[in-house]
Formats: structure tokens, C-alpha cells, sequence
């Protein structure tokens, strides 16, 4: 596999040379107490050359397990790389961790303010510094992300459709279900894919928790990606996987029919028939009880995890067409 050629590496007006491991603060705005907000970005060199790779999670700031992935990451030293360089962003939206909100202070999805502005809103204003100062040092990246509002998410790679080499590195990472989805507007995705960083989006677990099965998925498949390269710490090995990959075209939510409390009775990743009954949403009263049927037969790859549930919330997220495998 061809390498990219190793070149000097200044992000925030530091140098880091081959060889170096360096934290370095991003400082771009102040709490309303005046006191420094720093983001640490965080940064290994091996002496020798290979790919620059990031590893970035709270972008919304409750998705604490993506957070607790990329620490475990640090942890365990698996960001100190055999080649190349890795850069670690635990997190990027520390106001909304701060809060335990998805948003930031300004009530600003920071996912979908790519690629920012400097003189922006608080949000728009992290995003164009995180695409001025990282993005243009980087060759891949691996964004971890949860499900929000209480939904659990399956854990799963999210790539574009018909990107060969994506779909080569998802194989890699080997989650249980990689999701086809087109790049939005506005997203940390769309804005690294049109400056020409291969990322993958990972997501596993829901907001305000850690699961520790999704953060060894995520722990295992970045191990088995960082091996691809040859990145590796040679102190740890990569794991094979198991289970077959369940690749997915198309998917669709289920939605209450009726609000009430939600009894759960199918587990995230299962596979479902047509019919099947997925849960019951009951009144507090004992008098009225609703079934939900599963509309098709398919894995369930969320799972919303709320005692109470009103009419219209989604529910689960089911597989409706999956990839023909041969």
C-alpha cells in the first residue's frame, strides 16, 4: 500500500516532529465566568513516516461513549502508533459535555454548521477552527457518535454509498452493521469528505451512558483499522472478527402509534419478522395496552430505551433493504 509522504506537522502554531507526543490546548472561547475553555488535542509521532490519523468523538457533547471509546484509546496506548501519527479529539464540543446537552450554548447542532465560520455563532466558530487547524494534517478519521434522546444505537460504521475505498476500510474496522448514508449538509462528515479525508462515523450506545460492549467494539475495530496501516503499537494486537458484516441500503423508523409507557421487548441487533411483535405501549392505568408490530422483516439497529414514549416518537429503526452479499 502506497504511503503518503511524511511531512512536518504544525497545528495551533506548534511543530511536532517525528518521534514527539504532544497536548496542545485549543482555546477558542471563554465560559460566561470568564474562566478558559480548552479543547487538548492530543498527538503521537512515530520517527517513522506513515498516514495522519484522527480519532474524534462529542461533537455532541452528551455522547458520552464515543468520549469514553477514544480515552480507552489513550488508555490502553493504542494512540501511540508503530508509523504515521495519530491525533486524539476526546472532545470536541466540551460546552455540551460541560452540560450534558447535545448542543452548544447557542442552541446549535455543531454537526450541522460545517464548515463554520470565524466570526460565527459559538458553534460555527469551533467548526471552522477544527477544519483550519486539524483537518488539513489528516489522511483519516474515525468520529464516534451515540444515539441520541434515549435511542440505542446497534453498534455500526456509516459510510457513503459506492466509495470503494470506504467500504474497504469498514470491512477493516468490522462493526456488526454498516449503514449506507449520504453525507448531510452541514456535517463534520460532508465537510472532511470534500476536503479529502476518509472518514468512517461511528455509532453504538445512546446519550448520558457508557456500554461497555460498544466501547470494546469501537476499542477492537480501531485496533484492527490502525493494523491496516501498519500503525499498530506492536505492545497490542488486533482481534479478529467473528460475525459477518450486515451491510444496509435502506432502513426506516417505527413511530408510537400512541403515547403511554414503552415496555421494550426485542434486543438491538436482532433480526425481526414481518409482524413480530416489538413492544407494548400501555396507559398508566392498566386499562388500554398497544401493540407494535414490526412493518417488515429486518434487524433492529435501534432501539429506543425511554420508559415513556408520546405519539409519533421513533421507536425503532429497522433494516428494509440490505446489501445482496453473494
Amino acid at each position: 500500500m502506497a504511503q503518503p509522504t511524511y511531512k512536518s506537522l504544525t497545528i495551533l502554531g506548534e511543530t511536532i516532529l517525528p518521534g514527539e507526543s504532544r497536548t496542545l490546548n485549543m482555546e477558542i472561547a471563554k465560559l460566561h465566568t470568564m474562566t478558559k475553555l480548552k479543547i487538548p488535542v492530543i498527538i503521537e509521532r512515530s520517527e517513522i513516516e506513515g498516514p495522519t490519523v484522527l480519532f474524534s468523538a462529542g461533537l455532541h457533547g452528551d455522547e458520552i461513549n464515543g468520549i469514553e471509546i477514544v480515552r480507552q484509546l489513550i488508555v490502553q496506548k493504542i494512540n501511540r502508533p508503530k508509523t504515521g501519527t495519530i491525533i486524539c479529539i476526546p472532545v470536541i464540543n466540551v460546552f455540551g459535555f460541560l452540560n450534558r446537552s447535545r448542543e452548544f450554548p447557542d442552541g446549535r447542532d455543531m454537526n450541522r454548521v460545517f464548515p463554520g465560520s470565524k466570526n460565527g455563532s459559538l458553534a460555527s466558530r469551533f467548526a471552522y477552527y477544527l477544519l483550519k487547524e486539524i483537518i488539513p494534517n489528516v489522511d483519516y478519521c474515525i468520529d464516534f457518535h451515540a444515539g441520541g434522546a434515549s435511542r440505542f444505537n446497534a453498534p455500526q460504521i456509516r459510510i457513503v454509498p459506492n466509495n470503494h475505498e470506504l467500504k474497504a476500510l469498514a470491512d477493516v474496522f468490522h462493526a456488526p452493521f454498516a449503514l449506507y448514508s449520504k453525507n448531510i449538509s452541514g456535517s463534520f462528515r460532508n465537510s472532511c469528505d470534500r476536503l479529502g479525508v476518509k472518514m468512517l462515523l461511528f455509532e453504538g450506545g445512546k446519550s448520558l451512558d457508557i456500554n461497555e460492549s460498544i466501547t470494546q467494539q469501537g476499542v477492537e475495530g480501531t485496533k484492527r483499522f490502525l493494523d491496516y496501516f501498519g500503525m499498530l503499537n506492536p505492545k497490542r494486537k488486533a482481534t479478529n472478527a467473528e460475525q459477518k458484516i450486515i451491510y444496509i441500503e435502506k432502513s426506516a423508523w417505527v413511530r408510537a402509534k400512541a403515547s403511554g409507557l414503552f415496555h421494550g421487548l426485542t434486543t438491538i441487533g436482532s433480526y425481526v419478522e414481518k409482524s413480530q411483535i416489538l413492544a407494548t405501549i400501555s396507559d398508566p392505568y392498566g386499562k388500554v395496552e398497544y401493540k407494535v408490530k414490526a412493518p417488515n422483516s429486518g434487524y433492529i439497529i435501534n432501539v429506543n430505551d425511554a420508559p415513556i414514549v408520546y405519539q409519533g416518537d421513533a421507536i425503532f429503526h429497522i433494516t428494509t433493504a440490505l446489501e445482496n452479499q453473494g
